[in-house]
């Protein structure tokens, strides 16, 4: 009998947990009825920390997709008033993607769908449990505090190198 893998327990206790919040958050999400896929939400939450109208190579970039598959999303999105499509200042041959008004009342919605679903998944931890969890989740996002040590790298006196 081998023993148990810790990570490989780790790995799958986060998988579920990212399963389960992106159920909970596509119910509350039909709940309100926004009429905007999983995909089409994720493009607005991206256009929304531009401070001007990216480019479409842009949001592809961003997003880690092809251009062409921006193109379809911004497609539907436009369809509905979400966003528009405005020429570049500078250069008229290049398209940006800007939210509408529309479109910011429905990341508003969005956001409010997703504190929902967060409160419903930490319905059953207490206050000091939450803030452990926010720290934990921080260190796994952003990784240690300090500079980062490189594989091979000489380590400094007092960070734990031999």
């Amino acid at each position: 009998m081998t023993a148990p893998d810790p990570d490989g327990l780790l790995a799958e206790q986060l998988l579920r947990l990212t399963r389960r919040v992106h159920r909970i958050q596509k119910r509350h999400l039909e709940r309100r009825e926004l009429g905007i896929t999983p995909a089409q939400s994720r493009l607005l939450r991206t256009l929304a920390h531009y401070g001007s109208p990216p480019r479409m190579a842009d949001l592809a970039e961003r997003l880690e997709v092809v251009p062409r598959a921006v193109t379809t999303l911004v497609d539907g999105l436009e369809a509905h008033g979400k966003v528009r499509r405005v020429p570049d200042p500078a250069n008229r041959r290049v398209i940006r993607i800007e939210l509408t008004d529309e479109g910011r009342a429905t990341l508003r919605e969005l956001r409010a769908a997703r504190r929902a679903a967060a409160s419903e998944i930490l319905a059953p931890l207490g206050e000091r449990e939450r803030e452990q969890l926010g720290e934990l989740l921080n260190t796994l996002v952003d990784g240690p505090p300090g500079p980062p040590c490189e594989e091979g790298a000489a380590r400094r006196p007092g960070d734990g190198g031999s």
